[in-house]
């Protein structure tokens, strides 16, 4: 018997059955849920568990926060559960389904927008540069021939 049997016995209880869970991987201190169908998953229940910090849903995934110990707590859980975890890149596309059309809006404009932030950023900063420069004056000189160095 593991450390934390009872506890993930209850969570699959709690969360629905091996049958509401689509997908399940952790990070770094939470185990995450893709469920078929997140009306099943008793809350309050899954609180109350003596290893639950706390639980959240974030973009179509169903979070629960064990903390540093997860590995473990994972390692039981798919042990007594007999659901196979998944890759990140798995849980994402399968979270997707969970999500409402503004969700996935969203999602698609941050994938959109994310890569180009850099370069706004640069032009940004260039234009203020120019700004400063241009406020100076130079008189009908060089910048070299007024410069008091």
């Amino acid at each position: 018997m593991g450390k934390y049997q009872h506890d993930a016995e209850q969570l699959l209880k709690d969360i629905g059955g091996k049958e509401n869970i689509a997908a399940v991987t952790h990070c770094a201190t939470r185990m995450r849920f893709v469920l078929n169908d997140p009306q099943k998953a008793d809350e309050k229940a899954i609180e109350d568990i003596p290893s639950v910090k706390g639980m959240f849903t974030n973009a179509g995934q169903f979070q629960v926060i064990i903390g540093n110990d997860v590995s473990t707590f994972y390692n039981e859980f798919t042990e007594i559960s007999g659901v196979e975890g998944v890759s990140k890149e798995q849980s994402k596309s399968l979270a997707k389904q969970n999500q409402n059309p503004v969700q996935r809006a969203i999602g698609v404009l941050a994938e959109i927008f994310t890569p180009i932030i850099p370069a706004i950023i640069v032009g940004g900063l260039i234009l203020g540069f120019r700004n400063v420069l241009e406020g100076i004056d130079f008189g009908n000189g060089t910048i070299v021939s007024n410069s008091v160095f």
